[in-house]
C-alpha cells in the first residue's frame, strides 16, 4: 500500500487490518486511529506523523518502522516487536507496551508519560531527552540504553536492568528504583533527589556530581561507586557496602553511614 500524494491523508480509522502484511508501505500521515492491527507485518513501513492513537498493535511486526512523530497515544503494542524502529519525538502518553521488544530503537524526544513499558526490552535504545514522567519500566531491561537528560521522575523502575546505561543528567526525582540494576551506569549529574534505591546495585557506578538528597539507599550494592562531589546529605546509607567507593568532596551532612552513625 502506498500513498502516491502524501498531502492526502489515507483514511483507515477503524479498519481491521489485523494479520495483514504491509511491509514496506507508505502509510505516512495516515489516519489508522482505533484501526485493528493485531499481528500485522509493517516492517520498515513508513508511518511519519500518523495517526494511531488506540489502535490495536498487539504483536505487530514494526522492525525498522519509520514512525516520527507518529502520534500513538493509548496505543496497544504488547508483545510487539520494534526492533530498530524510528519513534524519534513520537507521542506514546499512555500506550501499553508492556513486553514489547525496542532494542536498538530511537526514542530520542519521545513523550512516554504514564506509558507502560514493563519486562520491556530497550537494549541498546536511545531515549536521550524522553519524557517517562510516571512511566512503568518495573523489569525493564535497558541493557547499556542511553538515557541522557531523560525525565524519570516519580516512575516505576524496579527490578529494572540499566547495566552499563547513560543516565548522564537524568531526572529521577522520588523514582522506584528499588532493587534495580545500575552496575557500571553512568549518573553523571543526575537527579536522585528523594529517589528509592533499597538493595538497588549501584556497583562501579559513576554518580560524580548527582544529586542523592535524601535518597534511601539502605541495602544497597556500592562497590566502587563514583561518588565524588555528590550530594548525599540526609541520605540513608546503612548496612551498605562502600569498598573502593569514592567519596571525594561529596555532601554528607546528615548521611546515615554504613555503622547507622549520622555524618556531622
Amino acid at each position: 500500500m502506498e500513498n502516491p500524494n502524501p498531502q492526502i491523508q489515507i483514511d483507515l480509522s477503524e479498519a481491521n487490518l489485523q494479520d495483514t502484511n504491509l511491509q514496506g508501505a507508505n502509510l505516512s500521515q495516515a489516519n489508522l486511529s482505533r484501526a485493528i492491527l493485531r499481528g500485522a507485518k509493517l516492517t520498515a513501513a513508513e508511518l511519519s506523523r500518523a495517526n494511531l492513537s488506540n489502535a490495536d498493535l498487539q504483536a505487530a511486526e514494526l522492525s525498522g518502522a519509520n514512525l516520527y512523530a507518529a502520534e500513538l497515544v493509548v496505543v496497544d503494542l504488547r508483545g510487539a516487536i520494534l526492533k530498530g524502529a524510528d519513534l524519534i519525538a513520537a507521542n506514546l502518553i499512555g500506550a501499553n507496551l508492556r513486553g514489547t521488544v525496542l532494542n536498538r530503537a530511537d526514542l530520542t524526544g519521545a513523550n512516554l508519560i504514564g506509558t507502560n513499558l514493563s519486562n520491556a526490552r530497550l537494549r541498546w535504545a536511545d531515549l536521550t531527552e524522553a519524557k517517562l514522567i510516571k512511566a512503568n519500566l518495573s523489569q525493564a531491561d535497558l541493557y547499556q540504553a542511553n538515557l541522557s537528560h531523560a525525565n524519570l521522575s516519580n516512575a516505576n523502575l524496579y527490578q529494572a536492568q540499566f547495566i552499563g546505561a547513560s543516565l548522564y543528567g537524568a531526572n529521577l526525582v522520588q523514582a522506584d528504583l528499588g532493587e534495580a540494576h545500575l552496575s557500571r551506569a553512568y549518573l553523571f549529574n543526575a537527579n536522585l533527589q528523594e529517589a528509592s534505591l533499597q538493595g538497588t546495585d549501584l556497583s562501579w557506578a559513576n554518580l560524580s556530581k548527582a544529586n542523592l538528597e535524601g535518597v534511601d539507599l539502605r541495602a544497597a550494592k556500592l562497590k566502587g561507586v563514583n561518588f565524588s562531589r555528590a550530594n548525599l546529605s540526609h541520605a540513608n546509607l546503612s548496612n551498605t557496602d562502600l569498598t573502593y567507593a569514592d567519596l571525594t568532596r561529596a555532601n554528607l551532612r546528615g548521611t546515615v553511614m554504613p555503622d547507622g552513625t549520622v555524618h556531622d
